[in-house]
């Protein structure tokens, strides 16, 4: 299937009949098209969700194009948005100078010709994902505070930050395993670990900083403006510890060498800056950075070591052992130094985890859910407890449903926190057929009020959750956005070209499962029955950008039948 590239393409037009034919032009192929009269109804959306195209009438009677132009120049989250403007065989050649000057960057001409508005619109879609690209790439190489600098000022001067935590983690004997091991299934297991303390990192709010061969560093405190890095920094370094702990029990249960891990954190002042002229390098300096490194060093296997200025910072939370002062080496002197010994337990989510509660995490700026364990817990529940004669409500349509949700969370612009409550309903929602195939979703339910609570989901959150569920009973119309967004994900595929390969899982799953055999025209009358007569999308971004295939799959299905029929 090919790649499919999603957009917002917002219509800042009051000639319906105008915006009617740019729908019908533009509609499909992944194109979410809103439609406004004019720009005080605009602005919502533009500040709720992601626009990648603007198409703005140059010549309405009721507005003016060219000071809606001026208008979007104020708003900054429109910087990287491709402005079009909708012009007419009359419109001046020194009024269409105007708009380009003002910001736009081409014009579509009425009447319209289809071909050229959708190459036009191809184009600039095209770029669009380019310039999201190479801003993704960039976030990887510097932190975010610096690409903002170098867009506004043009530079990165060097800053100084009195309290900066800097965190590193080193492989036991890593110079040993490397020889035990071909080259190639070395860089798969650092790759494979490494990835594992990114998203660590990144869920914490630190920032990676670099790899130097099997040592990793990151910090708190410089680049982000999040609360208690030092308490972030060891909350991610136990959860790093727990990591490399399971992964080397997994190791042992199968007679493999394991990997084990120091870690390192200090708290103190830095310098943060940009080196190089043609290649340029993100880094830190000072005597902060050589004395974590110095606490890495001296840590033991599988354990943590703080300094004294970090114990300082996280004393109320944590537990540690003092393990007395250590010499800093080429520097010299001494500094206090302690083991890391986990989160007090009025400070935990529960008493089986090592991770965070609720106020805690709130208390740093954090997601006050713990997502991401719950999304592994309800994964690995998912493929251990589902029936193996389940080819269509396995757990790889869990995972679509979800890729399917967070695009349509991503283009109706819902907030952070509402995306995590959606993921956390998706992930759930086909865990009823754990126990039964028909009316399942209670089951679901069930599980989700008993299992959320763990994960410091709050009863306001799982009653979302249970709504949206409970949207997906077949006798139940969605209301809120959320359970609309799970409706029109759960059924994301009726209206993609891989239509006929996911419904034949669902045809060999009823057989099975529920002993419903038909035969080819029984089979197809099935689904335009479902298509025609039961099913329909509930947000208009799933309208714009599946009603289409949805009705292309319904007159396939539709000559199928006429073709069995004789």
């Amino acid at each position: 299937m090919a790649i499919e590239h999603f957009i917002n393409i917002l219509i800042i037009n009051d000639d319906q009949k105008l915006t009617s034919g740019l729908k019908e032009i533009l509609s499909g192929s992944g194109n979410n098209v809103l439609a406004v009269n004019d720009y005080k109804e605009a602005i919502p959306i533009i500040r709720k969700r992601e626009v990648g195209i603007i198409l703005i009438n140059l010549d309405s009677k009721s507005f003016s194009g060219m000071e809606i132009l001026q208008e979007l120049k104020n708003e900054s989250i429109t910087t990287n948005t491709y402005k079009i403007l909708i012009t007419q065989s009359s419109t001046s050649a020194a009024k269409m100078v105007r708009g380009l000057n003002s910001g736009a960057v081409d014009f579509i001409s009425a009447p319209f010709s289809p071909n050229l508005v959708k190459a036009k619109i191809e184009v600039y879609k095209t770029l669009f994902y380019k310039d999201q690209r190479i801003v993704q790439l960039l976030q990887n190489i510097f932190p975010m505070n610096v690409l903002e600098d170098f867009n506004t000022y043009g530079k990165f001067s060097p800053k100084r930050i009195e309290n900066g935590v800097v965190l590193f983690t080193d492989f036991v004997d890593f110079s040993m395993m490397s020889t035990k091991l071909e080259p190639i299934q070395l860089l798969r297991q650092l790759e494979k670990y490494f990835t594992a303390f990114d998203e660590i990192i990144n869920r914490y709010r630190l920032e990676k900083i670099k790899t130097i061969g099997d040592a990793y560093m990151a910090l708190g405190g410089v680049t982000e403006n999040k609360a208690n890095p030092a308490i972030r920094a060891c909350l991610a370094a136990l959860e790093i510890q727990q990591y490399i702990e399971s992964e080397a029990e997994l190791s042992k249960a199968f007679g493999q060498d394991y990997w084990q891990i120091r870690i390192g954190i200090h708290m103190g002042p830095l310098v943060a800056g940009i080196i190089g002229k043609t290649k340029f390098n993100f880094d830190v300096w000072g005597d902060s950075v050589n004395i974590a490194s110095r606490a890495e060093r001296a840590s033991k296997p599988g354990c943590i070591t703080i300094t004294d200025s970090v114990y300082d910072a996280i004393g109320p939370y944590f537990n540690a052992t003092k393990r007395g002062e250590v010499d800093i080496q080429k520097r010299g002197g001494k500094v206090m130094m302690y083991f890391l010994d986990g989160l007090k337990e009025e400070y935990m989510l529960n008493k089986q985890s090592r991770v965070a509660g609720r106020e805690l995490r709130e208390a740093c700026d954090l997601t006050s859910i713990d997502f991401y364990n719950m999304r592994y817990d309800i994964i690995n529940k998912l493929k251990a407890l589902l029936p193996e004669a389940l080819m269509y409500h396995d757990v790889q349509h869990s995972l679509n449903v979800e890729k399917a949700a967070m695009r349509y969370g991503k283009l109706e612009g819902i907030s952070h926190n509402e995306m995590l409550l959606l993921r956390t309903a998706v992930l759930y929602h086909d865990a009823g057929f754990i126990l039964k195939y028909n009316d399942n979703e209670d089951f679901a339910i069930e599980l989700a009020e008993g299992t959320l609570p763990t994960f410091g989901y709050n009863k306001d959150e799982i009653a979302i959750i249970r709504g949206m569920i409970n949207a997906t009973k077949s006798s139940v119309e969605p209301v809120t956005l959320l359970e609309k967004i799970l409706c029109d994900a759960d059924h994301d595929y009726l209206g993609r070209v891989d239509y006929r390969v996911i419904s034949s899982r669902l045809r060999g799953e009823l057989e099975v499962m529920t002993e419903t055999f038909m035969n080819e025209k029984e089979w197809v009358e099935y689904q335009l029955n479902y298509l025609v007569n039961k099913h329909c999308y509930y947000t208009e971004t799933a309208k714009n950008i599946r009603n289409n295939g949805k009705n292309a799959r319904i007159q396939e299905l539709k000559n199928l039948l006429e073709t069995l029929k004789k």
